[in-house]
């Protein structure tokens, strides 16, 4: 099993008339924060939001190439599903998507946009491939795999040629990872023109098969893939890509969720650019320090845009927390008229922008004139926060951090 610079080369000519050359920005703000010089490679304004495309053009031009005119069949958690549609309908081939029932609204409709069938069947990703192998069986379809394929991963890797040709002294690039075909195409790609270079790939914390495969260097599945990353939320990976992993990458890192919140509200701040929660992580590892960057001519590869409308202000809730601009707490007051009124006057007087107020008195610890006060508020930061929970608790509240 193996890939060669021409494989890479080849998908490159390929897509030329299919893809966009994405453009790569350094941004000062993230460059000043980790002291390194941050670039992000915009694959989250690629053609159907996605790299995806780039493995699914690649993958269907091989098979037009070769006579293969049969309809195709592929599984997907929404980004490759919209690549496969994409490119079989512009090729006259047709598709069936069989995609988890978790899947974002706005990548269903969208796949369904680009003219392929789809089966919404299962919670993960796993599910929904078992899905669309039983409906290769049964219709005579050709099965395209989202990661685990030659030609998809050398369809992925061309945006490593990308980076090279934009930045040819970058020092490192950060890839996000599920089932791994990106990180897989990418690490082998820059790695075959230029060793020097440092390739890792980033998952979340709860769903980290490859980061574990890496770690022991052997392909390892997981019980379960949990993250509010939907596009990497894989437990099994692939025996090609974590092959390719092993022999290309230099490591392979993992984020938590509010890592990634606070990365795509960053985005959103300081870049004004919509990111999905699995294009965020490589940001994600950068800031949260889980690479040390500094000196160092670093690309995070944000590799989609596909983020569902609905889900956008979770993440906003998970960033302001995550960095201090949001903060919420119980308080245990004497349940007498006033007291609620004197402790709101103590947060407002403290600059603190109070969001929510809810009376719990049903929490059997409480004493029969107890009353429990749930609140939300906006501060300015860390020590805002800090500093408003500490004059509470000097002034004798009882509180609790939620």
């Amino acid at each position: 099993m193996d890939i060669q610079l021409r494989d890479f080369e080849q998908a490159a000519e390929r897509l030329k008339s299919v893809v966009h050359h994405t453009e790569m920005d350094r941004v000062t703000t993230f460059s000043d924060m980790t002291g390194g010089q941050i670039y992000l490679k915009c694959e989250n304004r690629q053609k159907t939001g996605s790299f995806k495309i780039r493995g699914a053009s690649n993958k269907i031009a091989a098979m037009m190439e070769r006579g293969e005119k049969v309809p195709v069949v592929a599984s997907s958690a929404g980004n490759h599903a919209q690549g496969v549609a994409y490119a079989a309908t512009k090729l006259g081939l047709p598709a069936t998507i069989v995609m988890p029932k978790t899947a974002p609204i706005a990548k269903v409709q969208a796949t369904e946009g680009y003219g392929a069938k789809v089966v919404l069947h299962g919670d993960l990703y796993d599910d929904a491939y078992a899905k669309a192998c039983q409906i290769c069986e049964e219709e005579g379809a050709t099965f395209l795999h989202p990661y685990n394929d030659l030609e998809v991963i050398a369809g992925q890797g061309t945006l490593g040629l990308e980076i090279l040709q934009d930045l040819p002294y970058v020092d490192v690039v950060i890839v996000p990872a599920g089932g791994g075909g990106l990180l897989a195409g990418v690490a082998s790609a820059i790695k075959l023109i230029n060793p020097r270079i440092k390739v890792y790939g980033v998952q979340a914390e709860g769903a980290n098969a490859i980061a574990r495969s890496f770690a022991e260097k052997k392909l390892v599945c997981t019980e379960t893939a949990a993250t509010i990353a939907d596009g990497i939320a894989v437990k099994s990976p692939g025996d090609i890509t974590v092959e390719l992993i092993n022999r290309y990458a230099d490591g392979v890192l993992t984020v938590s969720d509010t890592e990634i919140a606070d990365a795509i509200l960053l985005l959103m701040e300081r870049c004004k650019q919509i990111v999905e929660p699995a294009g965020a992580t490589p940001l994600a590892a950068v800031l949260s320090g889980k690479l040390d960057v500094k000196d160092q001519r670093v690309v995070c590869v944000m590799s989609g845009g596909n983020i569902d409308v609905s889900f956008v202000q979770s993440i906003i809730e998970r960033g302001l927390v995550a960095r201090y601009r949001r903060i919420k707490f119980t308080a245990t007051l004497l349940d007498k008229p006033g007291s609620l009124v004197q402790l709101l006057n103590v947060i407002a007087d403290a600059g603190a922008n109070i969001l929510t107020v809810e009376h719990d008195k049903l929490n059997l610890r409480l004493n029969p004139n107890e009353t429990n006060v749930h609140i939300a508020c906006e501060v300015g930061g860390k020590d805002h926060g800090v500093n408003l929970i500490a004059k509470l608790r000097r002034m004798g509240y009882r509180i609790d951090l939620d």
